[in-house]
């Protein structure tokens, strides 16, 4: 497997790969890789002539720097974990070889995809995740890049984005990858406490639950449900959990309204933000 550290290395070596007609696979990571990661990876080298992953903690999508300084960071397992799932490239730059001051702006309406959720409570994360995906599409012009359903919100933005900017890039979604006990895969999982631990797949099997009330209660009664639930969890304090269309990410209050449904939900556990989303 190839490390590259600057993007005249990695851009040396993708010249190589265009000469051949090599196609590329492209899994943006920002490290403290799990088996979701694998996942991806293993996706690009099915469908791909090479598999790219990089590796990198973009502080611009961060709106709280506590959360920034505390990200979890293992780069010796990270490498082991991509070589050993087929990964051909990894890309691993300093900040300051992504962003030299000199960056291009993402003029980008992203109409009303990033007004709920994830956009109402961590304003400028997704202005940060469009400008460092882009970066990335710009250097490697991968033929199909691959994110997990799990940032349900982030990949609609993405697949928005490349739609606009990237039309010849493919994105592809991987189903969410998950623990034995149904807790979502994270890198965040690895900051959580014990007692946290043992909980936090409640939030999986709440949501569970919230589904098998569909045909029988108002999306109203359903949310209320589900917050009160996760409420009288001890150290838990969810942030929102909302009924949306699949397509548009519009909140719905009546199940009448949309066919194609996701339900989505952000909970502390503790000191650490946990999301999650399932199909309706």
């Amino acid at each position: 497997m190839h490390i590259f550290k600057t993007k005249q290395q990695l851009s040396l070596f993708l010249s190589g790969l265009k000469n051949k007609n090599k196609t590329i696979g492209f899994a943006p990571t920002m490290g403290a890789l799990h088996d979701g990661h694998a996942s991806l990876v293993i996706k690009a080298k099915q469908e791909n002539d090479v598999a790219i992953a990089s590796i990198f903690v973009n502080r611009k999508q961060f709106n709280n720097a506590g959360d920034f300084a505390r990200y979890p960071k293992m780069p010796k397992e990270d490498l082991a974990l991509l070589e050993a799932n087929g990964c051909d490239a990894v890309f691993i730059p300093e900040e300051n070889e992504m962003y030299d001051g000199n960056e291009p702006v993402i003029d980008l309406d992203l109409a009303v995809l990033d007004k709920g959720m994830e956009g109402k409570h961590r304003p400028g994360h997704f202005k940060g995740v469009i400008t460092i995906v882009s970066k990335f599409f710009d250097l490697i012009k991968p033929a199909s890049a691959y994110f997990g359903e799990k940032d349900f919100q982030q990949l609609a933005i993405i697949r928005f984005m490349t739609d606009n900017h990237f039309p010849e890039i493919k994105i592809t979604a991987c189903p969410t990858q998950r623990e034995a006990d149904g807790l979502a895969m994270s890198s965040r999982n690895l900051l959580l406490t014990s007692e946290n631990r043992t909980n936090a797949p409640f939030i999986y099997k709440t949501l569970n639950e919230a589904r098998l009330m569909k045909d029988k209660a108002t999306i109203a009664a359903i949310k209320n449900y589900v917050m009160e639930k996760l409420l009288a969890i001890n150290n838990f304090e969810p942030e929102y959990f909302d009924i949306v269309d699949a397509n548009t990410l519009q909140s719905i209050d009546d199940f009448e309204k949309s066919k194609n449904l996701r339900a989505c939900i952000a909970v502390w556990a503790g000191d650490v933000r946990l999301i999650d989303n399932i199909e309706f």
